[in-house]
């Protein structure tokens, strides 16, 4: 495969947790990029300007544009990144270990943050804080259990994989909702081991271009 040597583009907004998802495996992998922010608050959701939906129909980030082409949705983003620029490695070659790091990271993208995000709360009025929390605290019961089973120092064994990339930004999600991390000690304890890691530093919220002053670290 023949790859396009521009800049790759990152639509991004400095709270999604799917774009915080992409901006660890670029950290991750060394890829250099330029970061267009798309704020999902201000003016009405600059994610439904037609100019955004020109770059994605769904309306929604993250969005890379690498290699001359568009994609969207964080974990087909970071499964592309693995095929074309797969070190270091965040799927296992092992197929047992790659479905649990697959299993994880579904669990999260699909069974966790959708139930929370910024289009449902906005729906939820006075619920929004207490809907999330729940959202949170289910999913979090059944990934600290089947933490028990996978993990080592990271979800999934000892190496960071794309699992990692899921939990942690889920992580932060749940702390902005004031979900009680007590019951999970696996979960805090893999999160708390991947944000001393630099690449999980420099993706963090709290120092994006978009970040506001009083959010920056």
């Amino acid at each position: 495969m023949q790859l396009n040597i521009q800049r790759p583009i990152l639509y991004s907004y400095f709270r999604s947790s799917c774009s915080w998802r992409v901006r660890i495996a670029l950290a991750l992998k060394g890829i250099a990029y330029d970061q267009v922010p798309v704020n999902l608050v201000k003016d009405g959701g600059q994610q439904f300007s037609a100019e955004f939906k020109a770059v994605n129909p769904m309306q929604q980030v993250p969005a890379l544009k690498i290699d001359g082409i568009t994609i969207t949705q964080s974990l087909a983003i970071i499964q592309y990144l693995e095929d074309t620029r797969p070190n270091p490695r965040l799927l296992p070659q092992d197929p047992k270990k790659r479905a649990q790091v697959r299993m994880i990271s579904d669990h999260i993208a699909s069974g966790i943050q959708p139930l929370q995000n910024t289009s449902i709360l906005n729906k939820m009025g006075e619920r929004k804080v207490e809907w999330a929390q729940q959202c949170i605290t289910s999913g979090f019961q059944a990934i600290e259990q089947i933490l028990q089973h996978t993990a080592g120092r990271y979800c999934v064994g000892d190496e960071i994989s794309m699992a990692d990339l899921c939990l942690v930004p889920q992580v932060g999600n749940a702390e902005r909702f004031g979900v009680n991390l007590a019951p999970y000690p696996t979960i805090t304890r893999i999160n708390k081991a991947l944000l001393e890691l630099e690449a999980f530093k420099v993706s963090h919220p709290s120092r994006q271009p978009d970040t506001p002053p009083e959010l920056r670290s």
